[in-house]
């Protein structure tokens, strides 16, 4: 299934939005973090939630670091209106291009999606762009690819990975610049989109884990049978030219 929506502020608004194709992305510092503990000082843990097919509320407790890793933990505690409880993080900075890195290891379920992805959107001042990696826990052998334009995506592709990506962590990362996005998993090139119709604006990263709600044709109906958790090593990106 086509993936509708990410943010539901984006989805309402970004139809009023009109992309600035002269749109370029800054010169951007490099941030990288270990995840040892939270820096606020350049990331950030959500306490919202997005509703649409979001089935579950972020809160700052459901994110924690421990032993040189992060974990998003999804439980069933009712937050912001919905029945689960779930972790997002993000960067205070958007970003432009260059390349993003992430080591992680993806919860396994149905109806589950464990993320790595940079965005903007009307809720920036900016129109909706997105390039996402999304790994569907009804099947962790795979990983979708997917960007968004202006708010228009229906780019998605799937690619096998080769190997379960909720048993051990693997490096997932995107190069972006003017007019091409490549994905790499542990260093190996898998997808590659090119032209004049791909983001321009500066993105944040973004990290989450969630349970879907009338998506079941794409993700699989979502029953709780426990805490899920998606782990991440370290967070990277470098800029364009570093």
């Amino acid at each position: 299934m086509k993936k509708v929506a990410i943010f539901m502020t984006a989805a309402i608004l970004s139809t009023t939005c009109v992309l600035d194709a002269t749109a370029a992305s800054p010169k951007s510092e490099p941030l990288s973090t270990d995840l040892n503990s939270f820096d606020p000082a350049n990331w950030n843990v959500s306490n919202w939630t997005n509703g649409g097919m979001f089935n579950c509320g972020w809160k700052p407790d459901h994110v924690t670091f421990k032993d040189g890793f992060m974990t998003l933990n999804l439980t069933k505690e009712e937050s912001h209106g919905r029945p689960y409880t779930s972790g997002e993080f993000r960067s205070n900075k958007k970003l432009g291009y260059g390349t993003f890195e992430v080591r992680m290891k993806a919860a396994k379920g149905d109806g589950l999606v464990s993320s790595f992805f940079t965005y903007t959107g009307p809720s920036n001042g900016d129109p909706w762009d997105e390039i996402d990696f999304e790994i569907l826990g009804k099947d962790t052998t795979k990983v979708q690819l997917n960007y968004f334009t202006n708010g228009k995506g229906d780019h998605e592709k799937l690619i096998d990975l080769g190997f379960d990506a909720s048993e051990d962590f693997h490096v997932y990362a995107f190069k972006w610049t003017k007019g091409k996005i490549e994905w790499y998993v542990d260093g190996k090139l898998v997808h590659t989109a090119k032209g004049s119709g791909l983001p321009t604006h500066p993105q944040q990263i973004m990290v989450n884990l969630w349970p879907g709600i009338n998506v079941d044709a794409w993700l699989k109906p979502f029953t709780y049978d426990g805490k899920k958790q998606a782990v991440y090593d370290y967070i990277k990106y470098t800029p364009e030219g570093k």
